[in-house]
């Protein structure tokens, strides 16, 4: 099966310096709203048989517009929300750079574990485990090679695709999931093959057709916590 790996749309979290975390409410601004909408154009050349979503808002409005469109009611799947970064939720990413963790998030993200919140570690074990369930079940269903969108968040596409493509979870912040970014995976017997990262608008029509571009096993920057700039 081969899943698309999409990060919600610019949300008002993003554009005001905060870690949004859990927090209820947030929304996808102007711009992620526009994102939203255009994933209608971007993936009209794929044949999409389901959404799966986290739970939390941002998501929502990012896969709303594209199930209307496929006439699909997405699935929500608890194990794809956002990380909970338990003291540092909603605190600004300026004030967070001084704290002693953020250079242990940076370097040895398999150690870090949010104050009063859960380890990286712990998120990418859930976050993997519901995507290879999810792809294990429409294999199952459908006996033939499917193509299924998981709408998630930075941090936790980063680390589905760390596992991907066999790297420490220590190295996760080498890989950067934008805002509206999609990232391809195609899950095999053998192993997965990384189609896509972070790709912010080329042409997907080549993902569906039994996913060949993976067929030869040839493979073809974030984070809500990503990297100082």
């Amino acid at each position: 099966m081969t899943v698309i790996l999409l990060r919600h749309g610019r949300s008002t979290a993003n554009t005001s310096g905060i870690l949004a975390g859990r927090l209820p409410g947030v929304a996808l601004d102007e711009v992620g709203i526009e994102q939203a909408k255009s994933l209608i154009d971007r993936l009209a050349g794929v044949a999409i048989e389901e959404i799966v979503q986290s739970p939390l808002l941002r998501c929502e409005q990012t896969v709303a517009p594209l199930a209307v469109d496929r006439g699909l009611t997405p699935r929500v799947e608890e194990r794809l929300v956002e990380v909970d970064y338990g003291q540092w939720t909603g605190r600004s990413l300026k004030e967070l750079l001084t704290e002693p963790l953020w250079k242990i998030v940076q370097h040895q993200a398999s150690a870090a574990v949010f104050p009063d919140g859960e380890g990286l570690a712990e998120v990418q074990a859930r976050a993997v485990a519901a995507v290879r369930e999810h792809d294990r079940r429409l294999a199952d269903a459908h006996g033939r090679d499917v193509v299924w969108v998981a709408c998630s968040h930075g941090d936790v596409i980063k680390s589905v695709l760390a596992d991907a493509v066999g790297c420490h979870l220590d190295g996760f912040q080498r890989i950067v999931a934008e805002p509206a970014s999609i990232s391809v995976v195609r899950y095999t017997d053998l192993r997965p093959f990384v189609l896509r990262m972070n790709d912010t608008g080329s042409d997907l029509s080549g993902l569906d057709s039994g996913g060949r571009e993976a067929g030869s096993g040839q493979s073809v920057p974030g984070g809500e916590v990503g990297p100082v700039r």
